[in-house]
């Protein structure tokens, strides 16, 4: 290593030094501090050896030249590692033990229910409230309200409650299909879905509907699934079963809402909606969505002319009501066990079975 310059600085208490010419080994450090891409900390605290190194200068000499205090050259200079200049790097101050949660689930179901009930209630307020009504219970804490408060996320927020609020004074009770208790009979419920189809970078939407005892079924294609268009399929549904359609039942989309509500309303038929998330509320009409893409769709008859598709699905639905046999109906087709069983149609199918 060449010589290092040093000069006396007028009213200074220590040496500084004016250069210095760093090693091999210093660059060789700085190259791998380079490409282990530590942070500027890290390279900072590299440079307190290197520098005390080069100078051959003492710990207190070095802190006052960096202004560091000797505690934390001493504190890094014991984790320093030529082999790993990683150890330069910060570590997670996180505690080794740290504090877990000490509520139980009946705590957080009572003080979740507590605190939408007084949603603006403080901690203490809230667990002076809890003792109230739950007097047997001293086992919980502030501290154990506070983090239930923090993991539920139920805080007060002004403008989003009065909008839950408006839309709760305003919203009507939705009838479940659950609530329905279904009876064997032709027409008494009709199930509702919409299929959305893609093709050649258009979308078209297919409304089905199908009687939920007897199968008997009916689809139409529309370019949207407005409710408008919801409405008139309800209508065209209506009218081919010469207005005797008691109930339908569908799942929650805005398809069924608006002008299809009115149309419902006007009709007089009442609606029933699916439980949320819960498909197997409209299984019927899932089972027939499903033989409507195996048995039509995917055999090549799709395409985004609604004109053409719905000509040809009226055939493939006279196929499905008159001839299809349906392992669901003893291998009958819907035609057939509504003339047999329930004698609402006027006429016989054209081809019955013996």
């Amino acid at each position: 290593m060449r010589p290092t310059t040093i000069r006396v600085v007028p009213n200074s208490p220590y040496l500084l030094s004016t250069r210095w010419w760093p090693s091999n080994n210093h660059v060789h450090l700085k190259k791998v501090a380079k490409v282990l891409n530590l942070s500027p900390q890290a390279r900072k605290r590299l440079e307190w050896f290197l520098w005390k190194e080069a100078h051959q200068a003492t710990i207190s000499l070095t802190c006052r030249h960096f202004g560091i205090a000797r505690k934390t050259f001493h504190k890094w200079h014991k984790r320093f590692d030529e082999a790993n200049l990683r150890t330069l790097e910060n570590r997670s101050t996180s505690p080794l033990i740290k504090r877990v949660k000490e509520y139980t689930p009946l705590h957080y179901e009572r003080v979740v229910a507590l605190r939408k009930e007084f949603i603006r209630y403080g901690k203490e307020k809230l667990l002076r409230r809890y003792r109230m009504r739950y007097p047997d219970d001293t086992t919980i804490s502030l501290w154990n309200i506070q983090c239930i408060i923090q993991s539920s996320a139920l805080y007060y927020h002004p403008a989003k409650h009065a909008r839950t609020q408006a839309k709760r004074r305003n919203a009507e009770k939705k009838k479940r299909i659950i609530e329905l208790k279904v009876k064997k009979r032709t027409n008494f419920l009709f199930c509702l879905d919409t299929v959305v189809k893609y093709a050649h970078g258009t979308k078209r939407y297919i409304f089905t509907a199908i009687d939920r005892h007897t199968k008997l079924a009916f689809a139409r294609m529309y370019p949207s699934k407005s409710s408008r268009n919801a409405a008139e399929f309800l209508t065209r549904l209506h009218t081919l079963t010469s207005g005797k359609i008691e109930n339908v039942g569908h799942d929650n989309g805005t398809e069924f809402q608006g002008e299809f509500k009115k149309a419902c309303d006007k009709l007089g038929i009442p609606q029933y909606y699916s439980r949320v998330h819960t498909p197997k509320d409209n299984a019927v009409c899932e089972r027939f969505n499903r033989t409507l893409q195996e048995e039509y769709i995917q055999l090549g008859n799709m395409t985004t002319d609604t004109t053409l598709f719905n000509r040809n699905l009226t055939e493939w639905l006279v196929e499905y009501n008159f001839y299809r046999p349906h392992a669901s109906l003893g291998y009958m087709s819907p035609i057939n066990l509504i003339y047999r069983h329930h004698h609402l149609l006027p006429m016989t199918p054209s081809d019955t079975e013996p």
